[in-house]
């Protein structure tokens, strides 16, 4: 299958020659060259003949730039913080991410500082849900609240940065202290439906179900609307399995609904107890995402392809893994052009090598699985640049480098 071209000199900067191409948005999977001129995908097709620089990636798997919907990468330091956020740059184009979407670090006090700050000056492309607490969670005070959650003042920022802001975040609101007249349940998922509504954006909860007043099951059947994401959906808390071991009939009733679910893995978000049978069950995540921040970087999260190979290793198709982490992540949050290699699309690019072995993989409560197959990455493209190639792939042995190699300057 061939998505088409747009260059007509029959010339390209790059070629990527032989990877197995997964493109879900485009129905592509097989062996196929992508060419690359201006920044741009040019062309898809089984085989290109150009004078371009060539990359051999035929051991490997060539999809779209991986698109991360859960991360903090607000870089702002708070005595009040709830979390310290991660350098994308240094952190997620390692593994193959291009895209992510910061998932409401920064309220409406600190997002122009988050965006001139951070997020104007990444190479790594970040969107960004705006949390619907004043100080977000750099200021975590302002979560418990009521005071501090402003619709109208969140929904305003909201639409002077539609291209970067793509949704609300609810989280952390009033976990475990007992409720009084000043902290009704449903306080911040109401102001965040609110602030969505006069905006026109979907929201993204963090939730802590309390039954009887705060139950998941009016969370995802009542609160949320079609396209509003529940993230964190295989956390500890969430009765996603039955007391038979069987995924509830609720959690497939809000899917029809049109509720979205996301993965969301985080420090203490995917445990396997739910994970395990929830996917053999039928019930796989919609969208594939880390939660990736400092305190989990160097566990249970690690990367995003380590968060894909537990999929993978699960049962979850290769397949269904990339669109889970392309396509699907790019549309609830409304920016379809992204998450494939569609031609005329900004050149995003992960290549990545699929390994059979036997491997450990962790859990959020300290205990692991044992899987026979991992993704690595071995090469990142961003904006046709390529931005992480730790072996080598797009360089020349050093014994054929260019003259400019020898000259001493």
């Amino acid at each position: 299958m061939v998505s088409g071209e747009i260059n007509s000199d029959n010339s390209f900067d790059m070629i990527l020659k032989g990877g197995h191409v997964i493109d879900p948005a485009n129905g592509i999977d097989g062996k196929m060259d992508v060419g690359i001129k201006d920044k741009k995908i040019a062309k898809v097709s089984q085989e290109i003949t150009a004078n371009a620089k060539l990359v051999d990636v035929s051991d490997y798997y060539v999809t779209p730039g991986l698109v991360d919907i859960h991360t903090h990468v607000y870089r702002f330091r708070s005595n009040d913080g709830y979390i310290e956020s991660m350098v994308p740059d240094a952190h997620l184009l390692s593994s193959g991410v291009t895209t992510t979407v910061d998932a409401g670090t920064a309220g409406w006090r600190h997002f122009i500082d988050f965006k001139e700050r951070n997020i104007d000056k990444s190479r790594t492309r970040i969107l960004a849900y705006i949390n619907i607490a004043s100080g977000g969670m750099v200021l975590q005070s302002t979560e418990q609240n009521p005071k501090e959650l402003h619709p109208k003042a969140t929904s305003a920022i909201v639409e002077a940065y539609p291209d970067v802001i793509v949704g609300i975040k609810s989280a952390h609101y009033w976990v475990s202290q007992s409720w009084d007249s000043e902290h009704p349940p449903w306080a911040s998922i109401d102001s965040a439906l609110e602030a969505g509504e006069l905006c026109g954006k979907p929201i993204m909860v963090d939730f802590w179900p309390r039954s009887p007043e705060r139950s998941y099951q009016d969370l995802i059947l009542k609160k949320l609307r079609p396209g509003d994401i529940h993230t964190h959906v295989f956390g500890r808390p969430f009765p996603t399995i039955n007391k038979e071991g069987k995924v509830s009939d609720f959690i497939f009733e809000a899917r029809e609904r049109g509720v979205i679910f996301d993965l969301g893995h985080g420090a203490g978000s995917f445990w396997l107890r739910n994970a395990i049978p929830a996917i053999n069950g039928g019930f796989h995540p919609d969208s594939i995402s880390t939660d990736l921040h400092m305190g989990n970087i160097n566990g249970p999260v690690v990367n995003m392809v380590n968060v894909m190979s537990k999929c993978l290793s699960i049962g979850i198709p290769l397949q269904e893994i990339i669109m889970r982490s392309t396509v699907t992540p790019a549309q609830e949050v409304g920016r379809s052009e992204l998450g494939t290699l569609s031609v005329g699309s900004e050149a995003d690019v992960a290549v990545l090598k699929h390994i059979k072995g036997r491997f450990g993989f962790t859990d959020c409560g300290g205990t692991k699985m044992i899987g026979d197959q991992k993704l690595e990455c071995v090469m990142t493209i961003r904006a046709g640049s390529v931005v992480y190639d730790p072996t080598g792939l797009s360089m020349p042995e050093w014994k054929d480098a260019p003259e400019s190699y020898w000259v001493i300057p």
